[in-house]
């Protein structure tokens, strides 16, 4: 379908409630879809046909007049659009908005999601990973607003410590290193080598690369104080 409209979504909309005993009409008051059935609480449903932030606003709006909100958009084709669906479905749960999408080519409704109270699932697996890192990392030596790529983790610090032991002794033993740098894992750490900063001189025995010495001149304040 060549430039669509918004007003292409209202008769699959209208269709599909209908077919649910819902008596349905449009742009009434301020509201783009109200469905109404018997005495129940009325439907709204919003059109638009992508998704944005000015949608949502207009979605929490109409939930001064009814609980039963819905945002519906054009289905469009494509992994991007299959995240954005994912995502917004996430954000109209956690605002207690339902969510709709159209596809215009034959008039298919898919609900992701209906409206309802926001009752999350908490993962304790990545509770524990949040706590674990918290407690592993020394002081604070991020910005609040630093990219993934140049985030200073626990990890980081440990691998760190090891390059500043080897820059200062030399090559030596993985139990070693671990003894002196309290980092118990070293020998693996200087084993896996995640950064490119060690490497193996003879068994058992590590040492620092050129990138390692450079990490460690250019190392600021990865290491703060607690």
């Amino acid at each position: 379908m060549s430039n669509p409209r918004e007003t292409d979504l209202y008769p699959p909309i209208k269709t599909f409630l209908e077919d649910q005993g819902y008596v349905v009409k449009s742009e009434v008051g301020a509201a783009d879809v109200v469905a109404l059935r018997g005495g129940e609480p009325p439907v709204v449903v919003e059109l638009k046909l992508g998704f944005s932030l000015a949608l949502f606003h207009q979605c929490i709006a109409r939930m001064k007049v009814t609980d039963d909100v819905y945002l519906a958009v054009a289905r469009q084709t494509g992994k991007r659009f299959a995240k954005a669906v994912k995502d917004n479905t996430a954000l109209a749960r956690r605002l207690g908005l339902g969510l709709i999408t159209v596809r215009l080519s034959d008039g298919l409704v898919e609900v992701h999601c209906d409206p309802g109270p926001y009752a999350p699932r908490k993962n304790k697996k990545r509770e524990a990973q949040l706590l674990r890192e918290f407690a592993r990392r020394q002081g604070d030596p991020n910005d609040g607003g630093q990219t993934r790529a140049g985030l200073v983790t626990a990890y980081r610090q440990d691998a760190l410590k090891i390059a500043m032991y080897l820059f200062e002794v030399g090559a030596c033993k993985g139990a070693d290193v671990a003894k002196e740098t309290k980092v118990s894992v070293a020998t693996r750490m200087m084993r896996d080598n995640h950064y490119g900063w060690f490497e193996k001189v003879e068994k058992g025995v590590y040492g620092l690369t050129p990138a390692g010495a450079e990490a460690v001149g250019t190392s600021g304040n990865v290491l703060g104080s607690d």
